[in-house]
């Protein structure tokens, strides 16, 4: 257990701090020192790329027929969750006339831990009331079942939510702030040219029922098996295999886990476990690089047997996939922007995505709401090229330097383990990025030591590289 001036320094700052975790999502100029260099390097790609691309991407606009003659939405965003509803709102309460197309009924089970995080909660639209099923203060961390350590805080650390409340919640925001939303209406492809689109401001989403939605910017938030992503040519840098299990548990036992929540760093490489408690329920998951299904459900199997949780029938088993994608990866094409899943963000090393959906969504919102009022294909690409920007110079730098601590945890999980537990330093910076008074990257760049670390890091990778290539 951490002491008082542990619990103290844990959340010193979080007042002060407030809102600083979503500064990853922060617009083109806000933030003075944020991913500088990152920033200035894509600026003068995308200056670049306007210059050699538009006028391929005017010519493949304007091509095709007369068809689609009907309703002409200003944003039509692809898919209901955190980044679908996120641009949904964001784009509705700019005045636009919005669409959001969902496939599923709501609500809907989907698989996730449903953490709530500081960087999330900064990103939810003003008032929202978030459905907390419990508010953790406290932390045990394990390594494979042994080592076990508790931290704890007396500020909360972050909430966990059901997704299906979480996501209906959302989409209700996003209605009540005018999108027009339609589920059990699944989208089949999006076309920029061809008879379906009238003219060169246009895109054709054309739905599985062969009804075709027009469009002047086109949002897709469709998850990581995203049809809009593939449309846009989104590659993927990084796929694991998360399953979890929602196991209805007695009172006593449900009482034992108020409050707090279990991180086991797993047997393989890149792998942990958790057990995020809501009422009830206990939700027990795991994830690992994919290619290790069976490894990765044999953990599943002992992870459950060891918590005494074996003998408690799960109301639901699932698995689904998470994809981060690779840093030079496009995030638009044309009149379409892609955010959160479908565009591969999410944070490598714990796979925490509902932060970087909120956040990618809000912004595609915004932009799609600027390409939506492009006059030609020029100005459109621009606008477009500017959403790739704002990602890449916040998300993207969080995203890479948690691909370097997922390089650290995969070499030393021990190291981290101990670091987390019995580093006083190490388990406050938990604490605040979990709360959202800063995030990897803002650490990297206060820290020296933390900076120095990774720096060492990048060394020894590229030694290696060198060396490797030389044999």
């Amino acid at each position: 257990m951490s002491s008082d001036d542990d619990v103290r320094d844990a959340g010193a700052g979080a007042g002060e701090d407030a809102g600083v975790g979503a500064d990853a999502g922060r617009r083109p100029g806000e933030g003075a020192d944020a991913g500088v260099d990152a920033g200035q390097a894509v600026r003068a790609a995308a200056d670049e790329a306007v210059d050699e691309a538009v006028d391929d991407e005017a010519v493949d606009e304007g091509a095709g027929g007369s068809g689609g003659t009907g309703e002409v939405w200003d944003v039509v965003v692809v898919g209901a969750g955190p980044a679908g509803s996120s641009a949904a709102y964001a784009a509705a309460t700019a005045g636009r006339r919005v669409l959001l197309l969902e496939k599923a009924e709501l609500p809907r089970y989907k698989t996730c831990g449903g953490g709530i995080i500081g960087p999330s909660r900064d990103a939810l639209p003003p008032g929202f009331v978030l459905p907390f099923k419990e508010r953790i203060h406290a932390v045990t961390f394990s390594m494979d079942g042994k080592l076990t350590r508790t931290r704890r805080s007396k500020q909360m650390l972050f909430g966990l939510v059901n997704r299906a409340e979480f996501d209906a919640g959302l989409v209700a925001a996003a209605e009540k702030a005018g999108a027009t939303v339609r589920t059990g209406t699944a989208v089949a492809r999006v076309e920029q040219h061809g008879t379906a689109v009238p003219d060169r401001r246009t895109v054709a989403v054309v739905l599985a029922d062969g009804e075709t939605v027009l469009a002047r910017a086109v949002v897709g938030a469709d998850g990581s098996a995203s049809r809009i992503g593939a449309h846009v040519g989104v590659e993927m840098d990084q796929v694991d295999l998360g399953l979890e299990a929602e196991i209805p548990v007695p009172a006593t036992v449900a009482e034992d886990w108020k409050g707090r929540v279990l991180i086991d760093w797993g047997p393989l490489p890149g792998s942990y476990g958790w057990v995020f408690p809501k009422g009830d329920t206990l939700t027990v998951g795991v994830i690992s690089a994919k290619g290790e299904g069976a490894a990765t459900k044999r953990y599943l199997d002992d992870f459950i047997a060891r918590l005494g949780l074996a003998g408690f029938e799960p109301d639901v088993s699932s698995g689904h996939l998470t994809r981060c994608r690779k840093p030079d990866s496009p995030l638009s094409r044309g009149r379409v922007l892609v955010a959160g899943d479908a565009a591969g963000l999410l944070e490598p090393w714990t796979r925490e995505g509902i932060s970087f959906a909120l956040r990618s969504g809000r912004l595609a919102g915004e932009w799609a709401v600027k390409i939506s009022e492009a006059q030609d294909a020029v100005d459109a690409r621009r606008q477009a090229l500017n959403y790739a920007f704002a990602v890449k110079a916040g998300l993207g730098v969080e995203m890479g330097v948690g691909k370097r601590m997922l390089t650290v945890f995969e070499a030393r999980p021990r190291m981290l383990h101990a670091a987390i537990t019995g580093f006083r330093p190490a388990w406050r910076a938990f604490a605040r990025i979990t709360r959202g008074s800063t995030n990897l990257a803002d650490m990297v760049r206060t820290y020296p030591l933390a900076r120095k670390a990774l720096h060492m890091l990048d060394a020894r990778q590229a030694a290696a590289a060198r060396n490797g290539g030389q044999g």
